[in-house]
């Protein structure tokens, strides 16, 4: 539930894809002279700012005492602790501001988060905004419907409403889907992934349309195994990755650095299963196992594996 698998084509594509993202991090300078406009900031302030989703388990999202908490977020937090190595300030601050899908890239334009933390796809569109870190997941558009629904597949929705998350890959996604199968679609847009599940629930809309792993983490948190399923083909391949400003190349390297540390420690794939297959802090589990392409992905940023 949840992987993409028997697709060798598709990782080396979705691998190629990482890499590009992160390019200027692997050209980096980390001991230049002076700091880059981000890391400067961070050292006056002596503070990081987090973007995190407040619905978007088991990525970025609230526990039961309102604290932002989440897989995106552990990896943010282990690259706050290498931007405190890289500015010589061990003991930084984390303020987490809340993003949504919206607003979350110009949240990074605007100096507002200098990390975003949530489930966001790391494209080539974006990536002429904003930098990315090397992949932390692969996701893919997918249909939750009720499970009393008899739509199998996008073909099944021809002349229904599907609600998207604003301002999300999914959206661009179903209008190419509609474009392509001549569904005739009402494509309706909610603002946060919480209110499009509520549309499903409210019947307002015949399938909520995001990514897989998304879908499962609302039906988790909802308990809704008995109302809802998830179902369809890919109808996109999504590679996520923490968000941050683009043009930094210090940044960048303090990033893709943080990724290789953890995967030269093995610590990568504990951490997945932590958030994806363990019981989660609020009680639900997904138990949703590594998709190979990921566990590739990791091992491609382990640098005991070229020593071996």
């Amino acid at each position: 539930m949840g992987q993409i698998s028997g697709r060798p084509a598709v990782a080396r594509g979705l691998l190629l894809a990482g890499c590009l993202l992160a390019t200027a991090a692997t050209s980096a300078q980390t001991g230049g002279e002076g700091l880059g406009p981000t890391l400067a900031a961070i050292k006056r302030a002596h503070v990081v700012h987090l973007g995190y989703r407040e619905s978007s388990p088991p990525f970025s999202f609230i526990d039961p005492s309102n604290r932002p908490i989440g897989y995106s977020l552990e990896l943010c937090e282990a690259v706050v602790d290498e931007i405190g190595v890289e500015v010589d300030d061990p003991d930084l601050r984390i303020e987490y501001v809340k993003v949504t899908s919206d607003d979350r890239i110009q949240a990074v334009l605007k100096n507002k988060i200098d990390l975003e933390c949530g489930s966001t796809t790391a494209n080539a569109e974006r990536a002429r905004q904003v930098a990315f870190s090397p992949l932390m997941f692969v996701a893919g558009t997918k249909l939750m419907v009720p499970k009393s629904s008899p739509v199998t597949s996008a073909a099944d929705l021809k002349g229904k409403t599907v609600v998207v998350t604003k301002g999300t890959t999914n959206e661009q996604a179903m209008h190419a889907v509609d474009k392509k199968l001549g569904l005739g679609l009402n494509i309706v847009v909610a603002p946060d992934h919480e209110q499009s599940y509520q549309m499903l629930v409210d019947g307002k809309a015949d399938a909520f349309a995001t990514d897989d792993i998304l879908l499962y983490g609302l039906i988790a948190r909802h308990k809704s195994q008995n109302k809802f399923r998830v179902t369809g083909d890919y109808l996109s391949y999504d590679p996520y990755g923490i968000m941050f400003r683009k043009g930094e190349p210090q940044l960048a390297a303090v990033v893709e650095r943080t990724f290789r540390k953890l995967a030269t420690n093995h610590d990568l794939v504990p951490l997945y299963n932590k958030w994806f297959v363990s019981r989660l802090p609020t009680g639900e589990r997904l138990n949703v196992a590594i998709s190979p392409q990921l566990e590739e992905a990791f091992k491609v940023l382990d640098d005991s594996e070229g020593e071996n």
